[in-house]
């Protein structure tokens, strides 16, 4: 496999991420409009996502173990979630937010350990 083909799944996963993010919290900015219309809204937004991680995940799975593909999800969810909260929705990161990024980040590291015999 080639370094590309293995970068490709980590950056279908940013972009489905960023359609997701939208679905499941950009109505937050509007809650004066009706909740059928957010959830149909966020249902739409959603199917683009799905369109993004259902490859992301099946190339990614040619690579990555199912565990690997999750925990990088998990890690790119919370980058792109920081980012919207801090520039879409206008909320600041507070120290112990800092904290648990720094423990899924560990989390990381220990999934991505070696196998040992």
């Amino acid at each position: 496999m080639t370094p590309s083909a293995r970068w490709l799944p980590i950056l279908l996963l940013v972009c489905s991420n960023v359609f997701m993010t939208f679905a499941w919290y950009g109505h937050l900015k509007y809650r004066g409009a009706p909740m059928i219309q957010a959830i149909f809204a966020s249902w739409g937004i959603a199917f683009f996502e799905y369109v993004l991680m259902v490859p992301a995940n099946r190339i990614g799975y040619s690579y990555y173990s199912a565990t690997q593909l999750k925990i990088i999800q998990e890690v790119i969810t919370l980058c792109v979630f920081s980012g919207f909260a801090l520039l879409y929705l206008g909320e600041r990161p507070r120290w112990n937010h800092l904290a648990a990024f720094a423990c899924i980040l560990a989390a990381v590291a220990f999934t991505f350990l070696p196998k040992s015999n």
